[in-house]
């Protein structure tokens, strides 16, 4: 699964698993813009990866507002002359009760989890329908997009609204030769693995909790070019703790 001379974008790449996601790209051979808030964190990896050797380039973006998103495309278009992957990573967390979240909240996380998927696939898409090969979008949903924690209305409605945004998209951008689909992570550790407990990782039928890089092959699975009669869908990468029945003894 080769990827030189396509280009990838990676919202959300300068932590946890978007920056999996960005090195799984620039190690298999693409030019990779990493899209991102934190500057100066999205900064310092761009040049680790330019450090060993891979292309990548950092545009600082908050997709939250249309106007940075228009910004991030032409920045890539610009430098790369195409669009070819979007990996719409972006996204926060918030559990609060729901007596006590805001209108205001509410709100961000829709724009910034949800909003945000319509608008960046919206303004790739308009690049890559002129690509002779299409394109492809993935989306990163989540597990609680099907099953809850108490006090995660906001999170899991977004995370519910990317599965079936999805499928949506996969339908409108279908003439255009451009794949839509989703990854719903379970539990991925992006601080200290080290520093997870046995029964950790034994709520898996993995025996393990995910990493970064577990996500980033995923990606590069679904985005490859032979592999454009998946679509629609949303795979679901949480090893087995979605499947494992956990009554306790």
């Amino acid at each position: 699964m080769g990827f030189t001379n396509k280009t990838v974008i990676v919202t959300g790449a300068s932590n946890g698993i978007g920056r999996g996601v960005a090195k799984g790209y620039a190690e298999s051979g693409a030019s990779v813009v990493l899209a991102d808030m934190d500057e100066q964190e999205g900064l310092q990896y761009v040049e680790e990866l330019k450090s060993n050797g891979n292309e990548a380039m950092f545009v600082k973006t908050d997709v939250r507002k249309e106007a940075d998103i228009l910004h991030l495309m032409d920045v890539t278009l610009e430098t790369y002359k195409t669009i070819d992957i979007l990996i719409n990573n972006a996204g926060k967390t918030l559990f609060k009760s729901l007596y006590d979240l805001t209108i205001e909240e509410w709100d961000d996380m829709m724009n910034t989890n949800l909003r945000s998927v319509f608008l960046c696939s919206r303004a790739a898409a308009i690049s890559m329908r002129n690509n002779e090969t299409g394109g492809a979008i993935i989306n990163l949903a989540s597990t609680r997009a099907i099953m809850s924690e108490p006090d995660s209305e906001s999170y899991a409605a977004t995370k519910g609204g990317i599965v079936a945004l999805t499928h949506a998209l996969a339908a409108s951008f279908s003439k255009e030769k451009i794949t839509v689909n989703s990854i719903s992570p379970g539990w991925i550790e992006t601080g200290d693995y080290g520093a997870l407990r046995e029964k950790d990782h034994q709520q898996h039928l993995s025996n393990r909790v995910g990493k970064p890089e577990d996500i980033a092959r995923a990606c590069l699975y679904l985005t490859a070019s032979d592999n454009d009669f998946v679509t629609g869908v949303d795979l679901i990468v949480d090893g087995g703790m979605t499947r494992k029945m956990m009554y306790e003894e």
